[in-house]
């Protein structure tokens, strides 16, 4: 059964597929013989209950500097959609909120992936705080009074925005860094929300574990192995992916979010886990598909296809 499928992306021209988890499950989708429909999410527009957008037919390619070719914009009812991936990378702002209100109209009459209530109400870095015994100890505040407590309890410290990504705006603080005061200043000019700080975990210098979950369950994992004299691992960030097995206490991790994700409607989430902790639940547009497959790990392209036809069938 072919199906039409939506994906509400950054643009595909700016999008770099050979990390781009969207991108793979396009792939996969076109190769099963799914109609692929490309907008970005400035083009949604909202009229009573109906839902209208300008999509673009898209046929794609794993060939870089040549992926795509575009159709003509054709103004559509996006009920007539049998799925909407919504792949758009953060910020996680009012705009990509704006999105979910609008797309939880069509819902789950058209299945919207990941659900986008629950993306709304999931933001990775404070989502993870519903299981804070996975966790390192960890502070969601701007209040300098409570970081400086923090601080003196752990000494070594991590500072990030609440909803930044991709590595951006993440700091370590030692004990007695000298900068810190200087580092608060710039995160209280520059962010309004709180800010993320956690207890540094020096292993990181081993590999940052992205785990893939699919309708809750374990689907593939990369280790991501920062670059010589940083501390981000994420593969924009220069981080090199290593293939990964799970050990124990990631299994148990996977075990204790899987029934929570698949309630919520969450079918591709990655999780971020240091050292045995869990430190994100990536719900909005995780990478590491095609990562994962380049190591010689299993397919989960084909795994989320799978899931999806099962629901769109049902």
């Amino acid at each position: 059964m072919a199906l039409k499928v939506a994906v509400q992306m950054d643009h595909i021209s700016t999008i770099n597929i050979a990390g781009d988890s969207a991108f793979a499950m396009m792939l996969e989708a076109q190769s099963r013989g799914h109609e692929l429909y490309h907008y970005t999410p400035d083009r949604l527009a909202l009229r009573g209950e109906e839902v209208f957008c300008a999509l673009e037919p898209v046929e794609v390619r794993d060939q870089k500097g040549s992926h795509f070719t575009l159709g003509s914009r054709t103004r559509m009812d996006m009920r007539e959609m049998d799925v909407v991936l919504m792949r758009q990378d953060p910020p996680f702002d009012l705009s990509y909120i704006a999105a979910t209100h609008i797309l939880e109209k069509i819902h789950p009459e058209t299945l919207v992936v990941n659900d986008p209530a629950e993306v709304r109400n999931a933001p990775e870095k404070l989502f993870v705080t519903d299981f804070p015994d996975l966790m390192p100890p960890t502070l969601i505040t701007k209040d300098r009074a409570e970081i400086d407590l923090f601080r003196e309890e752990y000494g070594d410290i991590v500072m990030k925005p609440l909803f930044g990504h991709g590595g951006a705006a993440v700091f370590r603080i030692t004990k007695d860094d000298l900068n810190y005061g200087s580092l608060y200043d710039f995160f209280d000019a520059t962010f309004r929300e709180p800010w993320v700080i956690q207890q540094f975990l020096p292993n990181v210098k081993h590999g940052d574990k992205r785990i893939l979950l699919v309708d809750g369950e374990f689907a593939g994992a990369v280790n991501r192995v920062p670059a010589e004299g940083d501390l981000r691992s994420n593969m924009v960030r220069g981080g090199a992916p290593t293939d990964s097995d799970l050990t124990e206490r990631e299994r148990e991790i996977c075990a204790r979010l899987g029934p929570s994700l698949k309630e919520k409607g969450l079918i591709l989430v990655g999780i971020d886990v240091i050292d045995g902790m869990l430190t994100e639940i990536n719900v909005t547009a995780p990478t590491g598909i095609r990562a994962i497959r380049n190591l010689g790990g299993p397919d989960v392209a084909a795994m989320v296809w799978e899931v999806l036809e099962g629901k769109v069938q049902a």
